[in-house]
């Protein structure tokens, strides 16, 4: 359905929904809503558009936000590897950065272990 939806000229938005469960892991279920749109057959770029860019020209805000360009505001990760062309890599983050300051993704995870779902 999402490939006719955009297909049809819709702006398909992806990420977690949090439920007020506590089962939604910002972060990791952004990362599995991208993987999962390039198993429905969007090619790796098109799901991090629609994972990024399309959440913020949904809001208006795609001059502000929502991909990286001079004068735009941005939290970002690195990676090892390329998602463009292998979405698997997106799960290979090595630094966070949140409002300007980086944050090391192993010591962020070591930080929560055993206290916190499966990490």
């Amino acid at each position: 359905m999402e490939r006719a939806f955009v297909a049809a000229g819709g702006l398909l938005l992806a990420g977690p929904d949090p439920t007020g469960a506590g089962n939604v892991l910002p972060g990791f279920g952004d990362q599995r809503a991208i993987e999962l749109l390039v198993e429905a057959g969007f090619t790796p770029l098109e799901a991090i558009r629609i994972g990024t860019l399309n959440g913020a020209t949904y809001l208006g805000l795609e001059d502000r936000i929502g991909s990286i360009a001079p004068g735009k505001h941005a939290d970002l990760i690195v990676v090892r590897g390329d998602p463009s062309r292998n979405i698997a890599d997106i799960e290979n983050v090595e630094i966070i950065f949140k409002d300007g300051v980086g944050y090391d993704s192993a010591a962020l995870l070591a930080s929560v272990k055993g206290r916190y779902g499966q990490y």
